[in-house]
């Protein structure tokens, strides 16, 4: 009942398209009493001998109830069409309201979920409030409007049988309650599993290229065929309940239509009972059962619509911890200075990522982060676009706390530009123009100029308007790598964050890069993150992040003299770079060709 009140807060704005359902069903009901009544009215006529008065009460009755079964059809319209439209609205509404949520939660939400998981409850999940509002809520109006409704019809034609008709009704309640608790938590199995399979698919397909390519098709299929019987397994589990619980309803019932032709043979001998009586009562009996009948179907698909309304309602009711605190200000006429005041971050579970990291990078300059891989440099950004929050510390944006702003007009200035870019199934013009709406052309290509990525864009046979395909993988990876920094640059957000921008490109490419973000430095603060020091070696200052801590700070220049972290991962690198070139000479003079245009 709490779970049906917390639903009925969601259908409330639909509420005049319910009430004309409801009214219409009402009124479906009350025919549905009236037209017994009235052929039992005729019955009786003809029992009794027709006569011209006899002849004409018949045709009186015969147009009634013509009416009556026209406006039943009415009725009926109304009641399925407009309870279906209130249903589906409210079905799309959640969908949405979903997505929304999902959309905002801090990204800590996601660490132990699966999106296919999410998917399903988004689309699969919501669609069992159609059912929910559209047959279960208006079959019980309609059930409990005709039981009580017909009960009392029956109380009035002869009292003593219809008492002998409830007789059953103890036994059908009991057996109800205890399909109910039974059945449940089969169906909340069974959504689970689907979700657990709709993320299993959407893994695979994602990753349908590694699958391929280390030859793990059967291995993959025999996954998904486990999950996929998990739930029909779960699901026949529930059935089987149902498949019990239905017939012994049917039985039951049965029992009590054998009672009432029993005793009303017994009325009829000795009291007397008229025949337009028992046939009145035998026509509202069918009425009567009906409803009890039907308790069983309600209850099998409201347990089932219960158990993916607690999946999606988990989802809404989930506390976002991210979200504007009380007198968040808009930021306006950023600069794009920043401080982190000895700030500290861990995750729900495990060890400090972050400890005691203080810096200042003023506007316009270019910071540099590099360390060894799961120290934290992501991080550190992330929290920067209030990702996650600090367990520790501020940080200020032109000297603005970060709490004490909306997240909104934060990440409106904020561009980051990372190591896994995703671009949008769309063209290169919509995938460039996704964060500026309404940018022109010319300041589309602009932006791709600037990113030295044009040229490419132009070679392509559609120009801007190729298809990049899924998560972009029509295009290489540096020419992702240009456009999402065009994107960025399109944006003209003070701050650009770059997440190992280079990271898996060529050497020509790393230097495409390099001048796009030589071509912005100076006019945007710049965080790059990078494992390859030649990106960064002009930024303003570079901070070595080891173990969560700044370890060395200063400029290229300083940080090698300072013979530290930094010096050697430099040496390293520099040997790397330097036996690379002569393994790539003796290649030259011993092929006589040149190894990059070879290639």
């Amino acid at each position: 009942m709490k779970m049906l009140w917390r639903l009925s807060r969601e259908a409330i704005r639909y509420k005049h398209l319910y009430l004309i359902a409801i009214l219409s069903t009402l009124g479906l009901t009350g025919i549905n009493l009236t037209a017994p009544r009235v052929l039992s009215s005729m019955t009786g006529i003809v029992s009794r001998g027709v006569d011209d008065k006899g002849m004409a009460s018949i045709q009186t009755l015969t147009f009634i109830l013509l009416g009556l079964y026209a406006l039943r059809v009415l009725f009926r319209f109304l009641s399925n069409y407009l309870a279906h439209k209130a249903a589906w609205y409210l079905v799309g509404d959640l969908r949405t309201r979903t997505y929304d949520k999902l959309e905002r939660m801090h990204l800590g939400y996601f660490h132990d979920k699966q999106t296919g998981d999410l998917m399903s409850r988004i689309v699969n999940d919501t669609r069992d409030f159609e059912l929910l509002y559209a047959h279960m809520i208006p079959d019980t109006i309609t059930n409990m409007v005709t039981f009580f409704g017909v009960l009392f019809v029956l109380l009035t034609i002869n009292w003593k049988l219809a008492l002998i008709t409830c007789a059953p009704l103890p036994l059908i309640l009991i057996s109800g309650v205890i399909f109910s608790r039974r059945v449940r938590p089969y169906f909340r199995v069974s959504q689970k599993k689907m979700g657990e399979l709709s993320g299993k698919l959407q893994d695979n397909l994602s990753g349908i290229h590694e699958i391929q390519s280390f030859g793990r098709e059967s291995y993959e299929t025999d996954k998904v065929d486990e999950r996929n019987f998990e739930h029909i397994r779960a699901m026949l589990q529930a059935l089987k309940i149902s498949a019990i619980f239905h017939p012994s309803v049917e039985f039951i019932s049965s029992m009590g239509t054998v009672l009432v032709v029993a005793f009303g043979g017994y009325l009829a001998w000795k009291d007397g009972l008229s025949v337009e009586d028992v046939v009145a009562f035998l026509l509202y009996l069918s009425l009567f059962y009906a409803p009890v009948t039907g308790l069983a179907n309600l209850l099998e698909n409201m347990q089932q619509s219960l158990a993916g309304a607690e999946r999606v309602t988990a989802v809404l009711d989930a506390p976002c911890e991210i979200r504007n605190r009380e007198g968040a200000e808009e930021l306006r006429d950023v600069q794009g200075d920043i401080v982190f005041d000895h700030v500290s971050f861990s995750y729900a579970t495990g060890s400090p990522v972050l400890r005691d990291i203080s810096f200042h990078c003023e506007k316009g300059k270019m910071l540099a982060l590099v360390g060894p891989t799961g120290v934290g440099k992501t991080t550190l950004t992330q929290l920067m676009s209030r990702f996650y929050e600090p367990t520790g510390g501020k940080i200020l944006l032109d000297g603005h706390d970060l709490n004490d702003v909306t997240i909104e007009s934060l990440r409106r200035n904020i561009s980051p530009v990372l190591q896994d870019t995703f671009l949008f199934n769309g063209t290169i013009a919509e995938n460039i123009g996704y964060a500026v709406p309404h940018a022109s052309m010319e300041e589309i290509e602009e932006a791709a100029k600037a990113a030295r990525i044009h040229e490419d864009i132009m070679a392509m046979p559609d120009g801007y308007s190729t298809k990049v395909g899924e998560r972009g993988m029509r295009l290489s990876g540096g020419q992702k790598q240009r456009v999402a920094i065009a994107r960025a640059i399109l944006r003209k957000s003070p701050v650009i964050i770059l997440d190992e921008a280079t990271a898996s490109v060529d050497v020509e490419t790393e230097r495409q890069i390099q001048e796009a973000i030589a071509g912005i430095a100076g006019s945007r603060t710049i965080i790059a993150i990078a494992h390859r020091l030649s990106t960064i070696r002009h930024a303003d200052q570079i901070l070595v992040i080891e173990e969560g801590r700044i370890a060395e700070s200063g400029t290229h220049e300083e940080l090698v003299a300072m013979g530290g972290i930094y010096a050697r991962m430099n040496q390293i690198q520099s040997s790397d770079v330097t036996g690379a070139a002569e393994g790539d000479g003796e290649r030259t003079v011993r092929n006589g060709v040149s190894l990059h245009k070879g290639n």
